[in-house]
């Protein structure tokens, strides 16, 4: 079974919130999940994993939160070739940009070698209405699609 880690940056609980329904979502799918705030997390064992799910919220005009700065300089170091990934964010949505943190995100995985398989996902502020919680289902569904059939490859 695919080992999967989500590593998130959250200062509100938002970003939090988004991360424990994915974790959620993925372990009733029987996936292994390691769940982990990227504050104290070491981006050099992203390596150890088949999976990988960041998420971060976004500091004022598009930028990382000072909390996921060291962790985003650090993964320069880390060599993700081949790995599945992908990035979700909140926001809000009176900056123009958005979520900015889920692009700053994904296009560092990419130049670390990682593979995104599916579009990021961004949430205004916390999941609470029934589009934020669809939204998170078929973020989960495409992730877990595509993990499945990377592995049925790869065996």
């Amino acid at each position: 079974m695919s080992k999967i880690v989500l590593v998130f940056a959250s200062m509100s609980g938002n970003t939090e919130d988004i991360a424990d329904l994915i974790t959620g979502k993925l372990r009733a799918n029987g996936f292994v999940v390691d769940q982990e705030e990227m504050e104290e997390y070491d981006p050099a064992n992203l390596t150890e994993y088949d999976g990988i799910i960041i998420g971060s919220y976004t500091w004022g005009d598009g930028d990382l939160p000072y909390e996921a700065e060291d962790f985003y300089t650090a993964m320069d170091d880390v060599d993700l070739s081949g790995k599945q990934a992908a990035v979700f964010g909140s926001g809000d949505t009176v900056y123009p940009e958005f979520c900015e943190a889920v692009h700053t995100f994904e296009k560092k995985l990419v130049e670390c070698g990682a593979v995104l398989i599916t579009e990021g996902l961004k949430i205004e502020f916390t999941p609470e209405t029934e589009e934020d919680f669809q939204a998170c289902d078929r973020f989960v569904e495409e992730f877990i699609k595509k993990m499945t059939i990377h592995a049925s490859f790869s065996s």
